[in-house]
């Protein structure tokens, strides 16, 4: 068996969650100890590892990232590789991204590129929208901090091996939003001596479409969850909250959606004489795609007469590679996982194995056209 179906298979197996990863990255490490990088950096914003490969001459630094994290679902297909951990299983694809990366790894241990550096970042909590923020914000990321940078992600749904990119924004923004209500139990046939926080919060719900309708562009705000006191009927409700997702294809109209509906509840909240507290849970960026880096991956996506086609909306899914793109020139595209393959964090989901080299090449070739087109 190729020795890079291998290694996947062998994550697919051990899978684990996010900021859980030291496993999965103690098996990257020892995979890429005997390619022999010119610098590694461990334990980066958690568990995150980062192998350096430096040319002969100066010149750009590219980063190409995949993801450590597998998801808290239990596998239900029936590989021979399964996942042995219960309730966790490499269901969105990271162990193929991986194992690309790996791949390419082998490719700059046999020819280091012949202008500048290639950085292969391994970043640990994608699924959180912890990790990208938690890499960026370690000090030594300043080492790698790359000109361009570079991801790709599988897609079930669309040809095996197709091509899904689209120029400016690619995927959504998106956070968790909590707001949490304290007012004052009191006894269920006497109402009017407490402090219900229902109608405040049903309030607020029957408010977010006119919040998203005064910001210009796409935006969401569903909500996913509400809890109000406790099954207990003869006790009126003094505490509740509203969980929400909230979405944008443009970061600043996300930031603005969150600030409306910050304001919105703030306002409800002093009204109806209630304490109000906001947490923020698993906040991703908007991916947008930057001209330049696109212009590298399509020349490499046409020496492989690859299909392509272009998403006419941006996917309202999130991605972490988004905060990249929001601090360096960066580009990700979608490559097609195959039509009847199970959609991503489906139970029975599987990274195709035959993804890996196309993933590899591609990847390969935009080293070698940055390096034609460099200054």
């Amino acid at each position: 068996m190729n020795p890079l179906i291998q290694l996947r298979h062998t994550l697919h197996q051990y899978p684990e969650i996010a900021g859980e990863e030291h496993q999965t990255a103690q098996r990257i490490l020892d995979f890429f100890k005997p390619l022999k990088p010119d610098e590694i950096l461990e334990k980066l914003g958690g568990t995150g590892l980062a192998f350096i490969f430096k040319g002969k001459n100066p010149g750009k630094r590219l980063l190409f990232r995949c993801e450590l994290d597998a998801l808290p679902i239990e596998e239900k297909g029936k590989p021979s590789y399964k996942s042995s951990i219960l309730g966790k299983g490499h269901l969105c694809g990271h162990d193929g991204h991986m194992a690309i990366i790996c791949g390419l790894g082998e490719k700059l241990s046999k020819k280091r590129p012949e202008f500048g550096e290639v950085v292969l970042l391994f970043q640990p909590a994608e699924e959180t929208g912890q990790g990208a923020k938690a890499v960026l914000e370690d000090s030594r990321f300043e080492e790698i901090r790359p000109d361009f940078a570079f991801a790709l992600h599988n897609l079930p749904g669309y040809p095996l091996h197709q091509i899904i990119t689209r120029k400016g924004t690619f995927a959504a923004g998106s956070t968790g939003m909590k707001l949490n209500f304290f007012g004052k139990t009191s006894h269920a046939a006497h109402p009017e001596d407490g402090n219900n926080p229902a109608e405040t919060i049903s309030k607020l719900i029957l408010a977010l479409p006119q919040i998203r309708n005064s910001i210009p562009g796409f935006t969401l705000a569903t909500v996913i969850h509400i809890q109000l006191g406790s099954l207990a009927f003869g006790t009126s409700a003094g505490k509740g909250s509203l969980s929400l997702t909230l979405r944008a294809f443009d970061q600043k109209n996300l930031e603005l959606l969150i600030q409306k509906v910050e304001e919105k509840a703030k306002e409800l909240a002093a009204v109806d004489q209630l304490q109000l507290e906001i947490e923020f849970l698993e906040s991703f960026a908007v991916s947008k795609n930057n001209p330049d880096a696109a212009n590298l991956a399509q020349q490499a996506f046409e020496d492989f007469n690859l299909a392509v086609i272009e998403n006419t909306e941006p996917f309202r899914w999130s991605e972490d590679f988004g905060l990249f793109s929001q601090t360096c020139p960066s580009y990700l595209f979608g490559l097609g996982a195959g039509e009847s393959c199970p959609q991503l964090h489906e139970p029975t989901y599987d990274f195709p194995d035959e993804l890996i080299e196309t993933g590899v090449r591609i990847f390969e070739r935009i080293i070698q056209k940055e390096t034609l087109q460099r200054d």
